[in-house]
């Protein structure tokens, strides 16, 4: 499928779903992977990422479509367009739009667990995939202080 062939897809489902026309643009952006899609509030447009279509098909990219044009409706209207509006979620449930798309598999990418923020007072441990300065924080149990330890690391001792 081609930018052309979306486009057409997208203004078929927004008469179809939403009764009103989509006069902007919608494109496949292929560096879009923890997303399905992106709502421009300036220029409108939308983009939909050509993985989601590959990967979980046709249903899946229409609920994704829907979603976009839930922002792009209710945004031109002046209404709220945004997640944590009630017009935004109404409207959602109305379409039958998903809220969030299906992860890509290993689209996500997590960083492993190195350190560790550990209460001097009561002992409680906070994990932590960089290294944070202790001094900034307190514990959020007791407001205790903070000491920074670093997970896994071998300590080797000297040979003699």
């Amino acid at each position: 499928m081609d930018n052309q062939e979306l486009q057409a897809w997208v203004e078929k489902v927004s008469l179809a779903f939403f009764g009103l026309p989509f006069r902007h643009q919608a494109v496949f952006n292929a560096r879009l992977r923890t997303t399905g899609g992106r709502y421009f509030t300036k220029s409108h447009h939308i983009e939909i990422s050509p993985h989601q279509l590959a990967v979980h098909g046709r249903e899946e990219t229409e609920a994704i479509i829907k979603h976009e044009l839930c922002h792009y409706h209710l945004h031109l209207q002046g209404k709220g367009y945004k997640h944590r509006d009630a017009d935004f979620k109404e409207l959602l449930a109305k379409v039958g739009a998903t809220r969030h798309c299906r992860p890509l598999p290993g689209a996500a990418r997590t960083l492993p667990v190195k350190y560790l923020l550990v209460c001097r007072d009561c002992g409680m441990t906070y994990p932590r995939k960089r290294r944070t300065d202790p001094r900034k924080y307190a514990c959020g149990r007791c407001r205790g202080r903070l000491k920074l330890l670093q997970k896994d690391v071998a300590v080797h001792a000297a040979k003699p």
